[in-house]
């Protein structure tokens, strides 16, 4: 569907747009739960004032080349900005008229555009799989059929085969009352149980393009896989084989069945794709026996009285006892790591990297020096929250061979790993009103501050005091909290731009930023209350400690004072809010999918130029249905993917009160789907 352009300026009161059964189901009602970081570690203000002007760490310049999503070879760059990089994301390849706001039950997108949906959940997957029936769905099906609420997606081209791809893509949660009719939350049947577990996860499935077109369609191939909250996965680095890991089932401390609430993700330079393991508290029943237990798993938002008070339960410990932290105080100790698969080797077993740290990973992505150090950039998605870095101690091997993937995937075993802490350039000016500080906007310094060291033996050595390496492993957060980190509102999305090395975070969004009791704002997070987030862009001394930072955008009504364009023409935008996923097109330009809306408009995917005179310029390319998130992004000359969260779910819809009906449109239920986009006749923005 398209619409003609519209008024890009909309009313709103400030409130998220998402409904209260995604927030249920999806994260555990986190933002209506007490703040998990209640740690007195310094306020922005404290900081400023202790620090001297000697002790500031000078930003590195260094620019080197990073890895796309959607690229599986590693390149090198210098490290030294270079023209190329001065003359990215000008705004090449953003030449569409802007969507408008809109609350259409539809995805829209640009006039002469096309659009396809690629695979819904319930698709066949593997080659006995049988054709989705909402009505009859078992386990069994569920597991050789496309999974629920998909989020990141990997587009990989097949070796050797024209316009072949696998299509990697994770599933978050399941929102069991959209996916059966009749559901009673107080009394779900192990089959709709395991259903659930079978629909988390991952799907590698083939898809084959067209002549002249953006069109992909899903092929039964010899790569095609399914993993799910059964799938067997293996522990590595420091924490392997800990007493912190054990189980009854596990006695190891070195297997874990499943993944879940796989948020965004990654691909790395070597040809796997990593996942990050989000809200898994929410899976998790019961108290834990041990008080320093209790304490640990409070700041992860489980096992202490009342965690989950005011949330409908899951009920997943009344078929297994591992999700009942009095009975398997371990269980929940194994999730929350960056996965790491390999889609080119169907019988593979997946990995959990804990060098990489516990917490709630939104993603995980991989930039890539001159010299062969991998660095992966990750947020914790938690409002006052930390962003996190992992600096390989190995260096990549080339080729991409099976036996050269093999030895990539123990790179994330070997390194440091370390957390951040801002500064301002403007502490003075900061009021919380988001006006911004001067001619050059919102700018600061950064450091990385180190957390754990893991040599080539697997062995870690902790880096902060009164903290064992396992522990810093398995309570990242707590050591966060220790060594002073920066709260952040909610950082998700962390990527490094392959065309200029500079790195962008994206910021959704905190409602409790400076409450009473709560961290104040700071130049970073500029706004009290914080209802529309914020993009932050980094210049990295990618191997080393130190870094510079300004805000590309502070997001809302372009209208509004307390937004910020990077100093673009406001009235030449289009509004956002709530920025998740991030993605760069082959020119270099930003792309950025929202997440609950907070200006009453459906979500949507958006460029940003990056450079020269149309930094900052923000247009709308599509919206995504009632009810749902936009996704996964991915950004090639041929076509535009997102991956459509949760369509129709809205407050007071179900199964059996659909407020939706897209995409198969008549009385068909909603269900999450992949969609391509593409230019009849040309390429996209061009």
């Amino acid at each position: 569907m398209t619409l003609k352009p519209l008024a890009l300026f909309v009313k709103h009161d400030g409130a998220s747009s998402r409904a209260s059964v995604t927030c249920q189901y999806k994260c555990g009602n986190a933002c209506f739960h007490e703040v998990p970081n209640d740690s007195k570690n310094e306020y922005f203000g404290d900081i400023v004032a202790a620090m001297s002007r000697r002790r500031v760490l000078q930003g590195g310049a260094a620019v080197v080349l990073a890895v796309g999503a959607g690229s599986v070879l590693a390149a090198c760059g210098d490290d030294t900005t270079t023209n190329t990089a001065a003359e990215a994301g000008t705004g090449a390849g953003t030449d569409f008229t802007a969507v408008a706001p809109n609350k259409e039950d539809a995805v829209v997108i640009p006039e002469g555009y096309e659009q396809g949906v690629v695979i819904r959940w319930g698709d066949p997957v593997l080659k006995d799989a049988p054709q989705f029936d909402f009505a009859k769905q078992t386990a069994a099906a569920q597991a050789k059929q496309f999974g629920f609420n998909n989020d990141f997606a990997a587009l990989l081209p097949v070796p050797g085969k024209d316009n072949e791809f696998l299509l990697v893509v994770n599933h978050e949660y399941t929102t069991e009352p959209f996916m059966f009719a009749g559901y009673n939350p107080d009394a779900p049947t192990r089959e709709q149980f395991e259903i659930a577990l079978a629909a988390h996860g991952l799907s590698v499935v083939g898809v084959k393009g067209e002549a002249g077109s953006g069109k992909l369609t899903p092929v039964i191939g010899e790569y095609n896989r399914r993993i799910t909250g059964t799938t067997e996965f293996t522990l590595t680095g420091p924490a392997a084989g800990s007493d912190l890991l054990k189980t009854s089932a596990d006695p190891t401390g070195t297997k874990v069945l499943g993944t879940l609430n796989n948020c965004s993700g990654g691909v790395t330079p070597w040809g796997t794709v990593l996942s990050g393991e989000e809200n898994f508290n929410q899976y998790f029943a019961g108290v834990l026996a041990d008080p320093a237990a209790q304490a640990r798993g409070k700041r992860y938002g489980l096992g202490h009285p009342g965690a989950g008070q005011g949330e409908m339960p899951r009920r997943w410990e009344t078929f297994d006892k591992r999700f009942d932290v009095a009975q398997e105080p371990n269980e929940s100790n194994r999730f929350g790591y960056v996965v790491e698969v390999d889609p080119w080797d169907p019988s593979s077993t997946p990995i959990k990297h804990t060098a990489m740290g516990r917490f709630k990973h939104e993603a995980a992505n991989i930039h890539v020096t001159e010299d062969g150090t991998v660095v992966a950039y990750s947020g914790d998605d938690e409002r006052f929250d930390y962003m996190y870095k992992f600096v390989s101690a190995k260096k990549i091997e080339k080729g991409d061979t099976a036996a050269a993937r093999k030895a990539n995937m123990t790179i994330l075993d070997h390194g440091t790993l370390y957390v951040a802490k801002l500064t301002g350039d403007h502490p003075d000016q900061i009021d919380g009103s988001g006006k911004v500080p001067s001619d050059q906007g919102f700018t600061g310094k950064g450091q990385w501050i180190p957390l754990l060291e893991t040599g080539a033996d697997g062995k870690g050595k902790s880096l902060v005091d009164g903290m064992t390496a396992e522990e810093v492993a398995v309570f990242t957060r707590l050591a966060g909290d220790k060594v002073g980190a920066t709260k952040m509102d909610r950082p998700e999305d962390f990527e490094a731009n392959p065309k200029t090395g500079k790195v962008y975070v994206a910021l959704t969004n905190n409602k409790n930023r400076g409450d009473e009791g709560k961290a104040g704002v700071d130049e970073a997070n500029p706004r009290k209350q914080n209802k529309n987030g914020q993009v932050l862009e980094l210049v990295d001394d990618h191997k080393g400690t130190a870094f510079t930072w300004s805000l590309l955008l502070v997001c809302g009504d372009p209208k509004e004072a307390d937004t910020y364009f990077a100093g673009f023409d406001k009235t030449k935008v289009s509004p956002i809010s709530c920025p998740d996923n991030l993605a760069f097109d082959p020119h270099g330009n930003l792309w950025i999918s929202t997440d609950g809306n907070a200006l009453k408009s459906n979500d949507g995917l958006f460029s940003v130029a990056l450079e020269g005179d149309k930094r900052g310029e923000t247009k709308q390319f599509l919206t995504v249905p009632i009810g749902a998130e936009t996704c996964g992004p991915i950004i090639t000359k041929d076509r535009v993917l997102v991956c459509v969260q949760h369509p129709g779910e809205t407050d007071g819809a179900s199964a059996d009160k659909p407020s939706s009906h897209w995409p198969d449109g008549g009385a068909n239920q909603p269900r999450p789907s992949v969609v391509a986009v593409w230019k009849k006749g040309g390429e996209i923005g061009v």
